[in-house]
């Protein structure tokens, strides 16, 4: 059986936070149900589409799914939601702040339909502090909370980070949240409230920068480029390559003996550099001596001949080479699935239980494509009943 076979949830929620996290939990094996708002979620208007014309970052987080058009700022649509609420395990939402309080559907109402509910929110900010109900995107997270000021060079503007890396290790905060839960309801038969700030949750990354902040023994810089974050792991760095790129470090005084007997070069030899207190006083010659080295040779014989030694590194891959690493394929994070319509890419999941096998990826739905065979087997409603819904703008 599945992780969470038998489990039901409903996803409020759009962009990438909540549907990153049901995403998850369809592949887990839960029965996901999205509510969309009757224009559908803003991912399904993005320019960047498939040779079907499908949107493909709505289509990597939502496929799995079943997708429902629900108004919410309607009465009738926030009492299917509540009749829904009576069969769920867990309704997982991210819509603005405030927003599911003034629809009548917050935590305290929705409980009393159903005690066992587990209801997990995602805000930028949490529900308490000066900047509570403030509404928030991955790229102003970054940007409040030191992402961008510790991201980039020290003689540049601030970076945000390439990925969405506040969305997605929210999105994996919240679904462990929600994973306790259901486990402390097995014990209590109560569920709960899970909130989870994306601000709180890309907190703990700063960690290495926040020691090399409050320490008097590292160089203090916020911007480190692509050293360490502390400044105080030498060398930890990219490296120019004949074809590219190649990362290098040296976590202890052992790794760097390995390395500068790897190099040959004299310059190497340095007393200064035997420690690494000592090499990283001395960032810059350092890396020049090794990019001295790497910068003749190719990316993969820099690699294999590192790992050879245990000393950490990797090649800097570019996306259509990350598509194609064959490491990647065989581990189906990133699945392509043939189906009566022909071929699609999407995710699989990065969670792998020995006893669990993962729900394979099916297409995303189409906007309302679900409707009314939801209402109809989880609520059993008739047809005029749906009907009715539907004249009225509810559904």
């Amino acid at each position: 059986m599945t992780a969470l076979e038998g489990v039901k949830v409903i996803c409020v929620g759009q962009f990438y936070f909540a549907p990153y996290c049901t995403m998850l939990m369809a592949r887990l094996g839960a029965d996901v149900i999205k509510v969309e708002a009757p224009q559908g979620d803003p991912y399904r208007r993005l320019p960047t589409v498939d040779d079907d014309g499908y949107p493909i970052q709505f289509r990597f987080l939502n496929s799995g799914k079943r997708n429902i058009r629900l108004d919410l700022a309607h009465p009738a649509g926030q009492d299917v939601l509540r009749k829904l609420v009576g069969n769920a395990d867990v309704l997982v939402q991210n819509l603005s702040p405030g927003a599911m309080d003034r629809f009548g559907l917050g935590y305290e109402q929705l409980s009393e339909i159903n005690p066992r509910l587990i209801m997990a929110s995602g805000t930028g900010f949490g529900t308490f502090g000066p900047y509570a109900g403030e509404s928030a995107m991955d790229l102003t997270i970054q940007a409040r909370s030191a992402i961008m000021s510790t991201t980039g060079f020290s003689d540049g503007a601030p970076v945000r980070t390439g990925p969405s890396m506040v969305d997605f290790m929210a999105g994996t905060h919240i679904l462990a949240g929600v994973l306790a839960a259901l486990f402390q309801r097995t014990r209590t038969g109560r569920g709960q409230h899970v909130e989870v700030a994306l601000q709180d949750a890309v907190l703990p990354s700063l960690t290495s920068n926040i020691a090399g902040l409050l320490s008097k023994n590292t160089a203090n810089f916020e911007r480190t480029g692509n050293r360490h974050g502390g400044m105080s792991v030498t060398p930890y760095n990219a490296y120019p390559a004949a074809d590219g790129w190649v990362t290098v470090l040296c976590p202890t005084d052992k790794h760097w003996d390995r390395l500068r007997e790897l190099m040959n070069d004299p310059d190497a030899d340095d007393p200064r550099f035997t420690t690494m207190p000592g090499r990283c006083a001395h960032m810059d010659e350092v890396d020049a001596v090794v990019a001295r080295w790497t910068g003749t040779r190719s990316k993969d014989d820099l690699a294999a001949a590192l790992k050879d030694l245990k000393i950490p590194c990797a090649p800097v891959v570019t996306l259509p080479e990350l598509l194609e690493d064959p490491h990647i394929r065989e581990r189906g994070v990133v699945r392509t699935v043939d189906d009566e319509q022909g071929s699609f890419m999407t995710l699989g999941s990065p969670l792998l239980l020995s006893d669990s096998p993962m729900v394979e990826p099916t297409r995303s739905g189409g906007l309302g494509e679900h409707t009314d065979q939801v209402l109809s087997e989880e609520l059993g409603l008739s047809a005029d009943d749906i009907a009715k819904l539907r004249d009225a703008g509810a559904i």
